[in-house]
């Protein structure tokens, strides 16, 4: 099938871009996107993309969407990331307590051609390594780099068994040896493995107790999260006044409990946990504007804090190249895309589906919000760092795709040479090209008044 694939869509034929006659104006689909999205928050979104270019390719996944799906493609299907920029991926725990390396980020989720995840995440190197002043050389080193681990992981993948394959896994160890290695072949700077180590000590540090001492305090007795407007809103404050607290609190226990029946275990550690507080929470770049929460419960004691996060689900920005999901419940779709291709994941991860406060009917995925999760600097990331980033990056989507894909024909698709990597290095200098071009059109929208931009949030 692979062989087959490569007759029909050669390999070089993956490097070509140029944007089709009919292209929507990429304006038009951002503003499309906020149709949906809670109006006083799209600001923040528009002026966090206007930060620079890759902000905005950070927002701009339904953009990309449109224009993957005039590109050419293998007909090999995996289940995709569906924003698969080098961003969202980083560090968390494991049921088992493990430190894991992976993808972090599955809004958009759906089965789709496995090369529209590859050419996203090599055309956000490109795009991150022009912002950060690397030379173009150096750039497509960088992006070879991430193409290449993942074709060779891919094969590799292909020639393990069933189990092998699924049980692959990319620990914080692991990564570390990675970095140790590199070091002492002189590849890597003594400063740039220490930051590395420093990632993980961070990553390790960020627990519920720690956010329990940074966004609670106590009023009037009570365990409340801290205001931080317009980023952190309290549940009160955003209810209707004179609205009773016992009321809100009914409201988001009647969440927790649909919540609670997506859970799979039949005694879960949830159980243990009784309802505090509540505030909506803006979150990420492309995700601004979606309803977001974060919950505080208590366990046995106040040292037993855990925060969830509950993320409004919305249909992914590939379901109108791609097709429907299979899940009728966006956030159901959220959950089984990333339970698919993570290694490990998070044992509250679950879904529900409720009236928001502003009367709106929406989808959720609900997940912890902090328990060691830890992710790569990018502005800080030097040729060599980033060529090493770009590794693992390339090597965990493997990883994730030979999971839910036919690897045998997609690493008969890449082969052995490196003409795949050549061919999508290509499409990644060329695509960032088109994405400077579409931030430029995005920022005259600003300055002209057509979209609204808050910046400095």
């Amino acid at each position: 099938m692979g062989r087959v694939a490569r007759q029909r869509v050669p390999r070089e034929a993956q490097g070509a871009w140029s944007p089709a006659a009919d292209r929507p104006d990429p304006v038009s689909l951002i503003e499309e996107q906020a149709a949906s999205r809670v109006a006083e928050l799209v600001p923040i979104r528009h002026g966090r993309m206007a930060v620079s270019p890759f902000t905005f390719y950070r927002g701009a996944a339904l953009i990309m969407a449109a224009d993957l799906a005039c590109t050419p493609d293998s007909g090999l299907v995996a289940q995709l990331c569906g924003d698969a920029h080098l961003s969202n991926f980083g560090l968390f725990a494991s049921p088992e307590r493990q430190m894991l390396f992976d993808i972090n980020d599955f809004d958009e989720t759906l089965p789709g051609p496995w090369e529209w995840d590859v050419k996203r995440l090599a055309a956000s190197f490109e795009v991150a390594g022009r912002e950060l002043g690397h030379a173009p050389a150096d750039r497509r080193e960088v992006v070879l780099a991430a193409v290449r681990a993942y074709r060779r992981d891919m094969r590799r993948a292909s020639e393990m068994g069933v189990l092998e394959a699924w049980y692959s896994k990319l620990t914080a160890d692991d990564v570390l040896r990675v970095v140790g290695e590199e070091a002492r072949v002189g590849r890597l700077s003594r400063k740039e493995a220490n930051a590395a180590h420093r990632v993980v000590e961070k990553a390790r540090s960020r627990v519920h107790q720690r956010s329990f001492e940074r966004l609670v305090h106590v009023v009037d007795g009570e365990l409340r999260i801290a205001p931080d407007p317009p980023l952190v809103v309290p549940v009160d404050d955003l209810v209707a006044p004179g609205t009773r607290r016992r009321d809100t609190e009914e409201w988001v226990l009647q969440l927790l409990e649909s919540y609670r029946e997506s859970l799979a275990d039949a005694r879960h550690p949830l159980e243990e946990f009784r309802y505090v507080d509540s505030a909506r929470k803006v979150v990420g770049v492309g995700s601004v504007g979606t309803r977001c929460w974060i919950d505080l419960l208590i366990g046995r004691d106040l040292g037993n804090p855990l925060f969830l996060q509950t993320k409004e689900a919305q249909p992914s920005v590939l379901e109108p190249f791609l097709g429907a999901s299979q899940f009728g419940h966006c956030g159901q779709r959220v959950v089984a895309g990333q339970r698919l291709m993570q290694a490990a994941s998070d044992i509250f991860l679950g879904w529900l589906r409720a009236e928001d406060l502003d009367g709106q009917l929406c989808d959720y995925y609900v997940r912890q919000l902090h328990d060691w999760k830890g992710a790569v600097e990018v502005q800080n990331l030097r040729v060599a760092g980033a060529t090493v980033y770009a590794r693992l990056c390339g090597s965990t989507l493997a990883r994730a795709h030979a999971r839910a894909c036919d690897r045998v024909a997609v690493a008969a698709y890449v082969g052995k040479g490196d003409a795949f990597d050549q061919a999508i290095a290509d499409f990644a200098r060329a695509y960032a090209d088109q994405n400077e071009r579409d931030y430029e059109v995005f920022t005259t929208a600003i300055a002209s008044g057509r979209l609204e931009a808050e910046t400095g949030v």
